[in-house]
């Protein structure tokens, strides 16, 4: 039998095998799913709430920590209601300008946390080793800027990805194993993909331990001059902001180095998939969680608003 060609003309679309099938486990599983989805997005709209409602929380801190969440929103509702959808209608194809779409925001995101995660440190750094300096280095203008740097740079390497992907020839199934990702399309080519994956490889490579540098750099500083600060109260306050941002970094940077750090080789499907689950829902949900749990003035605030509002 013949195999079918398909070639960026004539392809339509895809199946989307999602992550559940109809039985009993699954179901249970699609309800833990659609738990989180619940709790992450009420959960980063809540911070955005805070953080544009309570003039205390207008400082550059809070403005990235706006922009983490406005990126956890983007990628939990680009992935989870589709699969949701496409779980209770039964129907799961998805068109190829959506599963475009997909990838785009999936990469996007994803290299601008990334970036954004660096841009974070340093403001820690700027805080706590140069106080005096600080108003004046990390003015709204500075923090426009590097914000919007964090997200050009995610969007400069989707670009490229979603522009590559789509220009390889498809042929026999054109069955994804959970939503549109480019490890998954790649699977799918009938031609040879191992240059462009080895270009991803380094580009990921290049991606994450940059960033991840700077991040320890930053930190090396700040533990530095925490231990050289005379107040206890001082001490404290700072350790506690930066341990709350160095648990997103492990989150983030340990599903992520686990995902894209690997050798096309050594990649599988299951382990794509469980890896999908981690930075598409598990990270959006956790991050809110994370900083207002530890975070005294997220906290003071959101009494501050839930009294206001009578509750």
């Amino acid at each position: 039998m013949s195999e079918v060609l398909w070639n960026h003309s004539s392809l339509s679309g895809f199946i989307l095998a999602g992550l559940f099938s109809h039985s009993t486990y699954d179901s249970f599983f699609f309800s833990l799913v659609l738990l989180a989805f619940g709790t992450a997005v009420l959960g980063n709209t809540l911070l955005l709430m805070l953080i544009q409602a309570e003039r205390c929380l207008h400082i550059p801190m809070y403005f990235f920590l706006s922009q983490l969440s406005i990126m956890d929103l983007t990628m939990t509702c680009t992935v989870v209601p589709k699969m949701a959808a496409d779980f209770l209608s039964g129907r799961k194809l998805i068109s190829l300008w959506g599963c475009a779409s997909q990838i785009f925001l999936v990469v996007t995101v994803g290299g601008a946390e990334c970036f954004l995660l660096a841009v974070m440190a340093y403001d820690r750094y700027m805080a706590v080793c140069h106080p005096l300096r600080y108003p004046v280095l990390m003015n709204w203008k500075a923090c426009s800027f590097l914000a919007l740097a964090s997200w050009m740079g995610g969007m400069a390497d989707s670009v490229i990805d979603v522009g590559v992907v789509f220009s390889f020839p498809y042929c026999g199934s054109l069955e994804v194993d959970h939503f549109c990702e480019v490890p998954a399309l790649l699977r799918l080519s009938c031609a040879d993909t191992s240059l462009f994956e080895d270009l991803i490889y380094a580009c990921c490579v290049v991606m994450l331990l940059l960033p991840l540098g700077i991040i320890v750099a930053s930190y090396a500083r700040v533990l530095t001059a925490v231990i050289r600060m005379p107040s206890t109260e001082g001490k404290q306050k700072a350790l506690t902001t930066c341990s709350s941002h160095l648990a997103v970094v492990g989150l983030y940077y340990g599903g992520a180095i686990f995902s894209y750090m690997q050798r096309a080789s050594a990649r599988t499907p299951m382990g794509d998939r469980a890896t999908s689950i981690f930075y598409t829902i598990l990270t959006p949900m956790f991050n809110p969680l994370i900083y207002s749990l530890r975070n005294r003035e997220v906290t003071s605030a959101l009494r501050k608003m839930l009294g206001r509002w009578g509750m």
